[in-house]
């Protein structure tokens, strides 16, 4: 409606969740109002890429989706950070395969669970504090969420490229992740249209699949 689009125009239908109990009203809603099957990531949609991982059914939807949109723009082996209710860090070869992740609570989870577990600490907004010494409750608290999200994503990226033992592009995406735009020089891109870039271009591979034998 913002867009001025009308049902009639749209043609596909391509759906990533990592919430199961969504996809049943989200597959209804194409079904009824686009006449169209939609592509579900995880489900019916052939993603182009291998999943090496030890079990591949547990891979996310949205893990999956990003790497597809990273592995189209940056060449080499890459570490995909996805900063939203999770921050993802996954490691995706130069031929485009999820290789494996580390998974941990996202910012703002974690910035929750200090306020619903500590009875005297405020809720607060996550701001780039001035300073690492905080010198009231919420600039400490601002300080500790802030400064330590940067020391957690510089550890870990310092961990997983010892362990690559190879170059490694960082790229991160993902709700908050412009929080961490020159904070930190461990992620070398901020691409706020991974996710989506990813998603058309499965829907192209699978809309126009390649011929046998390629």
């Amino acid at each position: 409606h913002m867009a001025g689009l009308q049902f009639g125009v749209l043609d596909a239908c391509i759906i990533s969740s990592v919430v199961p109990q969504s996809i049943f009203n989200l597959r209804n809603l194409a079904r009824r109002y686009l006449h169209v099957e939609p592509l579900v990531i995880g489900e019916n949609a052939d993603l182009g890429i291998q999943v090496r991982i030890t079990k591949p059914s547990e891979a996310g939807a949205d893990r999956l989706v990003n790497a597809v949109g990273a592995h189209m723009i940056y060449p080499g082996d890459l570490i995909v950070i996805d900063s939203g209710t999770a921050t993802t860090f996954d490691v995706v070869a130069a031929d485009g395969g999820l290789e494996g992740c580390a998974i941990a609570p996202g910012i703002n989870l974690s910035m929750q669970a200090l306020h619903d577990a500590a009875a005297k600490l405020p809720r607060i907004a996550i701001q780039k504090p001035e300073h690492a010494i905080g010198k009231d409750t919420v600039e400490a608290m601002q300080s500790g969420v802030f400064w330590g999200y940067i020391a957690l994503i510089e550890g870990l990226i310092g961990r997983i490229k010892s362990e690559w033992g190879r170059p490694m592009t960082v790229v991160a995406t993902g709700g908050v992740a412009s929080l961490f735009d020159g904070a930190t020089t461990a992620i070398d891109h901020f691409d706020h249209d991974l996710t989506i870039r990813g998603m058309l271009e499965i829907h192209r591979c699978n809309a126009n699949p390649a011929p046998r034998g390629r």
